[in-house]
């Protein structure tokens, strides 16, 4: 045992009917036992299990939630006495996202053990297959991965709504975005596996984006479409698939959005870190 951290967890469940008291649980909270200890917050990348409770869930407010709870207590660790978790984040949690009691632990490290206790008590329940994510929610996540590796992802902007800059009603929200000066950089996934029309949506929304951002921000828009490789969507023989690709492509670059692929993802992160002052 020596050498172990002291910490204690906590599990963030989501619960759509609280009579019911049906939930399944979408984080987990750690923190060093020790007064002013550091504390990590995680919640599931597969919101599945949410989606079957409850088929209206607000994803996007589940997300949002997590950067919350990590800012408020953050802010809380950087005090000399550690305070309890569960009276500081009443009034962060809404009604339907539950925090249970401290349990203890011993962690190696803390990352290590986040990744355990994730295994352990939010992806269990997961149907064990060999299913892999693709189109968008593939690039959703890898964009979010590398954004989290690089400690830039809290920073950022997350599902911007287009209507802030288009016209009310728009239903478009782009991904993620930062701004680290004169310019906001947006970044959005667009499938040209599954979905090539979704490329024609952004190419007819950037110019009333680019717009709005000017006239709303004061500031230049640089809007990114992170893609597939070619390769990971057609095969060298297969030709309608590569002419779907190329004009998804040419689409919006025809409209100045930048198209880059989910391997330029490291250096479009670590220029993130850098703007960011990470």
């Amino acid at each position: 045992m020596d050498g172990r951290i002291p910490c204690e967890f906590f599990l963030v469940r989501y619960v759509p009917d609280v009579v019911k008291g049906e939930f399944t649980n979408i984080g987990v909270v750690l923190r060093e036992a020790a007064a002013g200890g550091r504390t990590l917050v995680r919640f599931t990348r597969d919101w599945s299990r949410v989606r079957c409770m409850d088929a209206e869930a607000d994803v996007a407010l589940l997300e949002a939630l997590e950067g919350d709870l990590a800012e408020r207590l953050q802010t809380e660790s950087e005090q000399v006495v550690a305070r309890p978790i569960l009276p500081l984040l009443q009034d962060t949690l809404a009604n339907s996202v539950q925090m249970t009691e401290a349990r203890a632990t011993l962690a190696e490290s803390l990352p290590t053990e986040m990744e355990q206790l994730l295994r352990l008590y939010v992806e269990s329940l997961k149907v064990r297959t060999d299913r892999r994510r693709t189109g968008r929610a593939a690039l959703v996540s890898a964009m979010r991965s590398e954004m989290e590796r690089a400690g830039v992802w809290r920073l950022m902007r997350k599902r911007i709504a287009a209507a802030l800059y288009t016209q009310p009603g728009d239903p478009m929200k782009i991904d993620c975005g930062y701004r680290p000066n004169g310019v906001i950089r947006m970044f959005h996934a667009v499938s040209l596996e599954s979905d090539v029309e979704s490329a024609k949506g952004l190419a007819y929304s950037a110019g009333a984006l680019r717009e709005g951002v000017r006239r709303v921000e004061g500031a230049t828009l640089e809007l990114t479409a992170i893609v597939e490789p070619l390769r990971a969507v057609a095969g060298a023989e297969d030709e309608e698939a590569t002419e779907r690709y190329r004009f998804g492509i040419t689409t919006m670059e025809q409209e100045a959005i930048r198209v880059m692929t989910t391997t330029d993802l490291p250096r479009i992160a670590q220029t993130a870190r850098t703007e960011l002052r990470v």
